[in-house]
């Protein structure tokens, strides 16, 4: 049994993290509510881990987050799904020691992408950042700990369909594989506590 599985939705995401996380297991599990519904289900019968953490880009909801901020989920929603992380601050604290920015707050994923008119509606239900997938990779981990790192590849100021989206989504990149070791101190924290 691997101590900790990390699921990456994007096999780009997937690069970025796994030559940092030694002795984890790293699964791409593809993009949006379908697939992650499928993959989630998949694992739960074939990889069992002590720990479970997705991995992965996002999309900012606040002009305060920009490309390459690290976004730690305190809480997940998606549906009409809330489900608190008690692996937050612990996980921040691992990527704060690294040296990059983070912040703590709730994540939202969505079915679909969204516009910049869209954004406001997102925005008003208090979540720091959109993904389309980390809720329903949740359900592999009911009974297990879990933790969500995000890193900010767009939002406002910086949106998706702009030209600019190519650098921000490198520097998102680099700062993922950068934060990735965070996940795996996270994991060793809770087999000490153990």
């Amino acid at each position: 049994m691997s101590p900790l599985l990390v699921l990456t939705p994007l096999a780009i995401e997937r690069f970025a993290v796994r030559a940092k996380l030694r002795g984890a297991e790293v699964v791409r599990t593809g993009m949006g509510r379908t697939q992650s519904l499928r993959a989630a289900a998949t694992l739960a019968k074939d990889r069992p881990a002590t720990a479970v953490a997705v991995a992965g880009v996002c999309g900012s909801l606040d002009a305060r987050y920009v490309p390459g901020d690290v976004i730690v989920a305190s809480e997940l929603r998606g549906g009409s799904r809330v489900r608190v992380l008690e692996s937050a601050k612990p996980l921040a604290r691992a990527v704060e020691s690294l040296g990059l920015r983070v912040h703590i707050g709730p994540l939202l994923s969505v079915d679909r992408l969204h516009g910049p008119s869209e954004r406001p509606a997102l925005a008003a239900t208090g979540a720091l950042a959109v993904d389309m997938e980390s809720a329903w990779l949740g359900e592999l981990a009911e009974s297990l700990p879990f933790a969500v790192l995000r890193v900010v590849s767009d939002g406002p100021g910086h949106e998706l369909w702009s030209p600019r989206i190519v650098v921000n989504g490198v520097r998102a990149l680099r700062t993922l594989r950068a934060a990735a070791p965070a996940l795996l101190t996270w994991a060793h924290s809770l087999e000490a506590h153990s």
